[in-house]
């Protein structure tokens, strides 16, 4: 895997239903090395504090692997990095195969697999289109949340290896999956299994012991 690009972003103000609403959606690229703090990327701002950001959400992954899909979907050649959001776009980044838990060493910097991307309505507004977050969710690919164990610099080129698996080596589809399709016959043991793993953030864990309570009542 490697670092293909960084993106950052500022505070962005735009009209939504007839509203003003900030939003630091609008990723853009950046060519210098970037340090990589325990709550963020340096210079990045995030708005929505209760949604984006903090320990379990300090950086966001991209693969660049989804681009063509998505360029094919929408129609869009222009597609360019961070458009969907990321802070950082991998090539290879696979939720298919990344698992909560991994340690990821980039640069000087140790990150670690936290949680699924759970898309809001400001990817909508970032790529034009109000179905897209639906249309994200629905292909079960919407990259991957890291904290940061290790601060430091990182930059465009750089490898991207996975040092250390994840204690029960659970993908990040996988859980996603079992959240959000109903149709999918697995969610019961892959949400037991992934609540028996540490490293999975606080909010998915809440997440997930409400849908399994909510499965085992039907």
């Amino acid at each position: 895997m490697k670092l293909l690009s960084i993106n950052t972003s500022a505070a962005t103000e735009v009209e939504y239903q007839g509203k003003i609403i900030s939003t630091g959606i609008f990723k853009q690229p950046v060519t210098a090395p970037l340090f990589i703090s325990k709550e963020s990327l340096k210079g990045d701002q995030q708005v929505d504090l209760k949604n984006h950001g903090g320990e379990h959400k300090a950086v966001y992954a991209f693969s660049s692997d989804h681009y063509p899909y998505w360029r094919d979907v929408l129609q869009n050649t222009q597609l360019t990095a961070g458009i969907f959001g990321e802070n950082l776009t991998i090539s290879g980044f696979d939720e298919s195969i990344l698992h909560i838990g991994d340690q990821i060493s980039i640069g000087q910097c140790l990150l670690e697999v936290s949680q699924p991307r759970i898309p809001c309505f400001k990817l909508g507004i970032a790529l034009k289109n109000k179905d897209m977050p639906r249309l994200f969710i629905d292909h079960f690919a919407t990259g991957i949340y890291l904290r940061v164990l290790q601060e430091g610099l990182i930059e465009k080129g750089n490898k991207v290896e996975v040092i250390k698996e994840g204690p029960l080596k659970l993908s990040v589809q996988s859980v996603f999956r079992a959240y959000f399709d109903k149709d999918y016959t697995e969610s019961i043991p892959i949400i037991e299994k992934a609540l028996l793993i540490p490293e999975l953030a606080p909010e998915w864990r809440k997440k997930l012991s409400v849908r399994l309570a909510n499965k085992k009542m039907l």
